[in-house]
């Protein structure tokens, strides 16, 4: 299920990230690459807030919708 959709609260694991090299690789830095765990804390208005390890991102719910999750 895309990372956009996602139920809130919930330990995911990162499927595949479906956006062009760069991006990919940006988000890989960030934390946020397959097989990853991430955790959807709030997906209101457009932007999707997820913890990565120690940290918090805020991503644009176009991006957050080509990640896929388990």
């Amino acid at each position: 299920m895309p990372l956009a959709i996602a139920p809130s609260g919930a330990e995911l694991s990162v499927r595949t990230v479906g956006a062009d090299e760069k991006v990919k690789r940006h988000l890989k830095e960030l934390g946020i690459f397959e097989g990853s765990k991430i955790t959807l804390v709030s997906s209101l208005g457009g932007s999707v807030i997820v913890v990565v390890g120690e940290g918090r991102l805020c991503l644009d719910k176009s991006l957050a919708s080509k990640i896929l999750v388990r």
